[in-house]
């Protein structure tokens, strides 16, 4: 998949300190990828990935209609059970 990184994204890695490479394989490896319910025109790519003996979910969101994918925002967190689809 050919992607690229809005501003925003850039800046939510800057300011969450997250790892671009654990991003990037999220995107091309994902766990799921699910709708969001709000937007029709974004994905989500999810996957869990320990870091430091803890247990994150990365979430990237994704404008797939364009060309190439643009991702919009990205988060981590540790509330697995209430975004991951079992």
């Amino acid at each position: 998949m050919d992607f690229v990184f809005s501003k925003h994204a850039e800046e939510q890695l800057i300011r969450r300190s997250l790892d671009r490479n654990i991003v990037e394989s999220v995107v091309l490896n994902p766990e799921q990828i699910i709708d969001d319910e709000n937007n029709v025109d974004i994905t989500i790519y999810q996957s869990i990935i320990k870091e430091d003996g803890r247990f994150f979910l990365y979430r990237v969101f994704i404008n797939t209609q364009l060309l190439p994918n643009v991702i919009v925002t990205l988060y981590r967190t540790t509330k697995i059970e209430k975004y991951y689809e079992s």
